[in-house]
């Protein structure tokens, strides 16, 4: 499973990474006061550090709550935590260490996880907008035969909304769930038939956007999303899977730029709106709380890795029903609150146990209610 490979990515990486990060602390501007009623979506700069600020007392919440939330994210292994309202900076806290045991700071790298999953599903978007792919095609138009051990008849029946949607039908319990080789990859189900939190299929998205663009998948993921928008970050590869790394604020950009539907103040990065809008709404009916890799809060049901079970309710009852979520391993969190022009962003190291920490992130937003009016 991915853990297995994060474990190792101190000692992998961490000569690396310290050569790519800004050793200076990167702080809010604070001298840029804002109105409580200026409701306008904000951009920060791309190509500079600079973000613009709002107290808690100008938005009228609760900053006596703040202590109490800082407590449970330093008791909750956080390394990051930035909470965007309207697009400014109205908390923003570093704990702990960084992956080469320095002071986590904002200029600090870390991993997205299966968070990182939604940085694809949008670049499977913006390859589809840009008439390079059709997501209702089979996944061997862009992967070439031979990507499964499937037969033919069975491989052709897959298609790149099936891999989007975690519903292509492929065996999940094999010894290596993460493997993409073929022989990893074998019949259970006739695709759409059978939801399962599959990360091989998943993976093999890249080769469809490499497949689909001639281009590698770094190359088309840097000059179609993360330079427009003025990310930082790269792709690591650890064993099968692709692992994004980059600053809490890198991520709050993205979580801004879903935010706002795609758009990145005056530049449009996704003009797609009907695929934008199938990202984050029920994407078929075996698991309700699931998108185009995206996970939705509010709905009846939902599921979770590694079991066919279908649980009744909401996936983060403390939450607004409204949210959507990108959540990886580990808790990295990406939450979006549309209607509040709220965006939260927590990195760290486990909460808990679980391969998508939503009991975690059900806590979390207990805390955050007590905060936020």
């Amino acid at each position: 499973m991915i853990m297995k490979y994060l474990l190792i990515v101190p000692f992998l990486l961490s000569l690396f990474l310290v050569s790519c990060q800004n050793k200076e602390t990167v702080e809010p501007d604070t001298s840029l006061p804002t109105s409580v009623n200026d409701t306008v979506l904000y951009f920060p700069p791309v190509n500079s550090n600079v973000w613009e600020t709002v107290s808690p007392e100008n938005l009228g919440w609760n900053p006596q709550a703040i202590a109490s939330l800082e407590s449970y994210l330093a008791n909750t292994n956080t390394q990051a935590f930035i909470l965007l309202k309207n697009g400014r900076i109205v908390i923003e806290k570093y704990f702990g260490q960084n992956l080469s045991n320095q002071p986590f700071t904002a200029s600090s790298n870390w991993y997205w996880a299966s968070a990182g999953k939604t940085l694809t599903a949008f670049l499977i978007g913006k390859a589809q907008e840009e008439n390079l792919l059709d997501i209702n095609n089979k996944s061997s138009d862009y992967l070439g035969p031979g990507w499964t051990s499937l037969s033919a008849a069975q491989e052709e029946q897959i298609t790149v909304k099936n891999q989007l949607t975690m519903t292509a039908g492929l065996d999940d319990a094999g010894t290596n769930s993460d493997c993409t080789d073929p022989a990893c990859l074998s019949y259970l189900a006739n695709p759409g038939t059978r939801w399962a939190y599959h990360n091989a299929p998943y993976t093999r998205l890249d080769g469809v956007i490499e497949g689909a663009s001639g281009m590698s998948f770094s190359n088309y993921f840097n000059t179609r999303l993360r330079d427009k928008i003025g990310m930082d970050g790269f792709w690591q590869k650890l064993g099968f899977n692709n692992v994004y790394f980059s600053t809490p604020r890198a991520m709050a950009r993205f979580g801004l730029l879903m935010l706002n539907k795609g758009k990145w103040e005056n530049e449009t990065i996704l003009a797609n709106e009907n695929y934008y809008n199938a990202m984050i709404t029920p994407s078929q009916d075996l698991n309700k709380s699931y998108g185009y890799l995206w996970w939705l809060n509010g709905q009846t049901s939902f599921m979770l890795p590694g079991l066919q079970t279908v649980f009744p309710g909401s996936i983060s009852p403390n939450a607004p029903a409204e949210m959507i979520c990108a959540i990886g391993r580990n808790g990295q969190l990406i939450n979006i609150i549309p209607s509040q022009n709220i965006v939260m962003i927590r990195m760290g190291n486990n909460p808990d146990e679980s391969l998508v920490p939503t009991i975690f992130q059900n806590e979390l937003w207990g805390k955050l209610k007590e905060v936020i009016p």
